[in-house]
């Protein structure tokens, strides 16, 4: 939790000196790049709630309270939908008031948590901290692949967008900006699957009960499969209505959203498996696999995708990069998978 703390502020620190410099390279109209001082300049304030939350996600599935963690998670969305109204429409924050409302529905897990293990007859709870490097260290090299994931998220988000204005225009990183929401909302139901299941592959593998490991991974690729299939077909089925509670008919970013989600939407049918492959070797403690899944999903088959289809394709391209970085990931998952078969017989 310190590290964390300490890890906050630096990240917090750094992110607002450099926010300037980063918005200014963009070539963003004054009108843009003002929104985007405002929502982060106060979102960068709950970088250490946001931090703790995701611990704490984690800690209270691992000491029994998966359903506590659960309403936190659900409450700190309802809690955010209520203050954007509040802080926007009421108070007229603006989209300032939109980056404060998304901090305070994130530190709703992290208040929830300290208040949860600062009692000691929770099986997990706060005790004078000991140092131990060799802990610290295997700690940092075992969530590699998360980190990845979510550090290249962002460095893809930035690259997607140069690319957009380049292509399109601010309408375009509108587009996208839609579509992304879409793909994180389906890809958020795998990552809470992967998350459920870790602590139970982590504890059938370390009690070598091989029969029961099989079945759960056995199970969860016919889960991830039956949810891959339907969120695809109901993306296509709904994309219309979809856009259009983000943007009206009329505007011009509408019909670039959903010519964009109809192609992205086959990204749908891979994304679940690489994000559960990736945390199923988390889980068998298998970090450097799991990084490396990881860092070239979402970052090396995304960046190559996203350099080289728009050259060819332009815009089009642009839409493909999603699905074909994902493809080419789910390939080496599927190889990473049989390669490891044995040794951690699932």
């Amino acid at each position: 939790m310190l590290v964390n703390v300490l890890v906050g502020l630096i990240m917090g620190t750094i992110g607002y000196f450099a926010m300037n410099m980063i918005f200014s390279n963009m070539k963003l109209s004054l009108e843009v790049m003002g929104y985007c001082r405002d929502y982060l300049g106060h979102y960068l304030i709950f970088t250490i709630p946001i931090l703790l939350m995701n611990n704490f996600s984690l800690y209270l599935i691992a000491s029994g309270k998966s359903s506590l963690s659960f309403i936190c998670s659900v409450a700190g969305g309802i809690a955010n939908i209520i203050l954007d109204y509040v802080f926007i429409q009421i108070l007229g924050m603006g989209i300032g008031g939109a980056a404060v409302a998304t901090g305070i529905g994130y530190s709703v897990t992290t208040a929830v948590g300290f208040i949860v293990f600062s009692q000691r007859k929770n099986m997990l709870h706060f005790v004078k901290p000991v140092y131990r490097f060799s802990v610290l260290k295997k700690t940092v090299t075992n969530g590699c692949s998360e980190m990845a994931t979510a550090l290249v998220t962002g460095i893809t988000t930035l690259i997607f967008n140069w690319t957009m204005l380049k292509y399109v225009g601010e309408d375009g990183v509108a587009a996208i900006t839609i579509i992304m929401y879409v793909l994180m909302f389906v890809s958020s139901l795998f990552s809470g699957y992967s998350y459920g299941a870790a602590p139970m592959i982590s504890y059938y593998y370390g009690a070598q009960n091989h029969l029961k490991l099989k079945k759960l991974v056995r199970l969860s690729l016919k889960i991830i499969t039956g949810i891959s299939i339907s969120a695809a077909l109901i993306s296509l089925l709904i994309t219309e209505p979809l856009v259009s509670v983000f943007t009206k008919p009329a505007s011009p970013v509408y019909q670039l959203a959903v010519t964009g989600n109809r192609i992205c939407t086959t990204a749908l049918l891979f994304i679940g498996f690489n994000i559960f492959s990736s945390g199923m070797f988390t889980a068998l403690n298998n970090g450097i696999v799991s990084a490396v899944l990881a860092f070239t999903r979402s970052f090396v088959f995304m960046i190559v995708c996203l350099l080289a289809l728009p050259a060819l394709l332009g815009v089009t391209g642009i839409w493909l990069a999603n699905p074909a970085a994902e493809l080419l990931a789910v390939i080496l998952a599927a190889w990473m998978l049989m390669k490891y078969r044995k040794k951690y017989r699932y």
